[in-house]
């Protein structure tokens, strides 16, 4: 592996524990949510609303992603999201899923966090998509894919 390679294989390494550290951190907030893994808000085309991740994110769910065995994002003709198991119905990268599917997208779950409980992690998640290159989150699924190319 070239050098350059080596640098930018421990700052994607860096950026995924810097993104597991916010979601961890995220967990532990006096917030109350009640995930029943229902997966209404994975439902895209009906709730009309899609996750957008910031490059560390993007990276976290690819990395868990091909850890599930899988290495191409189906597309979903029923507009769910492409993480959802088809067969099962369940996120293939549950505790991976992204910042937004966590705080922002489930009523079952406890409707969107405050935005000033949250600010300071969407900083961070900002700053560590910027460390990487990344200018503004993007739509879930093309922001994967980049990744898993």
């Amino acid at each position: 592996m070239t050098p350059r390679r080596e640098a930018i294989a421990g700052e994607r390494k860096q950026a995924a524990a810097d993104v597991r550290k916010i979601y961890s951190e995220l967990a532990g907030r006096p917030v109350t949510r009640n995930c029943t893994l229902r997966t209404e808000c994975c439902q895209f085309l009906l709730t009309g609303k899609t996750p957008y991740l910031t490059t560390g994110e993007a990276l976290v769910a690819a990395q868990a992603f091909k850890a599930a065995g899988r290495r191409t994002l189906p597309a979903r003709e029923d507009g769910a999201c492409p993480l959802l198991d088809p067969r099962t119905a369940k996120c293939l990268i549950y505790d991976s899923r992204p910042f937004g599917c966590r705080t922002h997208f489930c009523a079952a779950a406890g409707g969107p966090y405050p935005r000033r409980d949250v600010a300071d992690l969407i900083h961070r998640l900002e700053a560590i998509a910027h460390h990487l290159g990344g200018t503004e989150a993007r739509p879930l699924a093309g922001a994967i894919r980049e990744f898993l190319a």
